[in-house]
């Protein structure tokens, strides 16, 4: 690789890394009656580290880490938040990330690999977890692993992207009597760095609470009486 190319990569990684991620403060409004405003703040400094625990936590802060396919699940798994990609003609529960994450990267002006370049809704190009296990020295792979290491900021603010349009979607699944206490507790949260790190992690791998389809369950459809109670944000 030419020098002059490889110094230029990194003078464009390092201006990404030091761009502030969130403005330093994120302002959602939303709509419960009144017109409120809840701020969602943090640094630059914070957010990166969030971002970097998030990878610690789901990848062990690993490059390798960063591309997955869990056994017995019909989806890849990749990036720091475990961004779910279907194949083609295969749905389930949970919804799907990996291209709104690719739009949203895009769109902040990074260079995708060829993989992702094209259309921005193609299905994932491996249709099973034995493909996408007998794909992992290919050339692609690696170049799809480069390119989610070099963007672990980005991958961060648009943790927070989705975090920011969170609360008013919670509102709207929320009884009328309950929304007040719940505002209350996300805006009491969102104060601080490890209220926004739990905020954060809790929304991407459990949920809003709003889709009926992601909702983990406390007890499983009893035999002994039991309900079904949703375990996600909103709870």
């Amino acid at each position: 690789m030419d020098k002059r190319d490889s110094s230029r990569k990194q003078r464009c990684r390092q201006n990404r890394r030091t761009r502030v991620l969130l403005s330093l403060a994120v302002v959602t409004s939303i709509y419960t009656g009144l017109q409120t405003l809840v701020a969602v703040t943090v640094s630059h400094s914070d957010a990166l580290r969030i971002g970097k625990r998030i990878w610690q936590n789901e990848c062990n802060g690993t490059v390798a880490g960063l591309t997955s396919w869990n056994e017995g699940e019909n989806f890849a798994s990749l990036g720091i938040g475990h961004f779910i990609w279907y194949p083609k003609d295969q749905r389930g529960p949970f919804e799907e990330s990996f291209p709104r994450l690719i739009s949203f990267i895009s769109s902040r002006g990074a260079k995708l690999p060829k993989l992702l370049s094209g259309d921005a809704e193609q299905p994932c190009p491996w249709n099973s977890r034995p493909e996408f296990l007998g794909a992992q020295h290919t050339a692609e792979m690696n170049q799809l692993r480069q390119f989610l290491a070099d963007t672990v900021d980005l991958q961060t603010e648009f943790l927070f992207a989705r975090l920011q349009s969170a609360l008013p979607k919670m509102l709207n699944e929320t009884a009328p009597s309950d929304r007040a206490n719940l505002e209350q507790q996300f805006e009491r949260m969102a104060r601080t760095p490890q209220g926004c790190y739990a905020l954060v992690d809790y929304v991407n791998f459990k949920g809003e609470g709003v889709l009926h389809t992601e909702r983990y369950l406390h007890w499983n459809e009893p035999e002994n009486g039991h309900r079904r109670e949703a375990w996600s944000t909103i709870r």
